[in-house]
């Protein structure tokens, strides 16, 4: 595993809401809100969602997804292929109090099924030290007029 790779992998560990994109039967892009369950090493991420949902209907036609987190100084950008899984234990492994709000029949509701994603690749931008790191670095490219270099920014292929 590359640096690049295992910065990238790293920066996931605090991230654990996405924002899911996939592409509708007719052309439209479409993001919402996702809790990301598990990443691997192997670089599969794991949802947990409804059977009946748009997601899972978008991934069945058009399987190529958008996963994008954020915090105040981290951004992470991936692209990767999703399949609809129906793994009981897997499930089980992964289920959480925050899943049963959404699905409050648990794990064993036959309506709930997880998404895995293989993780294809994906760009991220850090900035060391945060929000104090990144004014003093905008204050300097304002005093000597370069550019801002308060940030760490790489493309990564998993």
């Amino acid at each position: 595993m590359t640096d690049e790779q295992s910065t990238l992998l790293e920066l996931l560990d605090d991230l654990r809401i996405a924002m899911f994109t996939t592409v509708d039967i007719d052309g439209t892009i479409t993001s919402r809100p996702m809790a990301r369950q598990q990443v691997e090493p192997s670089a599969d991420m794991w949802f947990i969602t409804a059977r009946d949902s748009r997601q899972v209907a978008h991934i069945t036609a058009r399987p190529h997804v958008g996963i994008t987190f954020s915090s105040p100084s981290t951004w992470v950008s991936l692209n990767g292929t999703a399949t609809v899984v129906d793994d009981r234990a897997k499930l089980e492994e992964l289920w959480n109090t925050f899943a049963e709000a959404w699905m409050p029949e648990g794990p064993d509701d036959p309506n709930v099924v997880l998404i895995r994603v293989d993780l294809q690749g994906g760009e991220y931008w850090d900035t060391p030290g945060g929000r104090v790191a990144s004014l003093i670095s905008l204050a300097k490219a304002k005093i000597t007029g370069n550019a801002y270099d308060g940030a760490d920014n790489e493309r990564v292929d998993l």
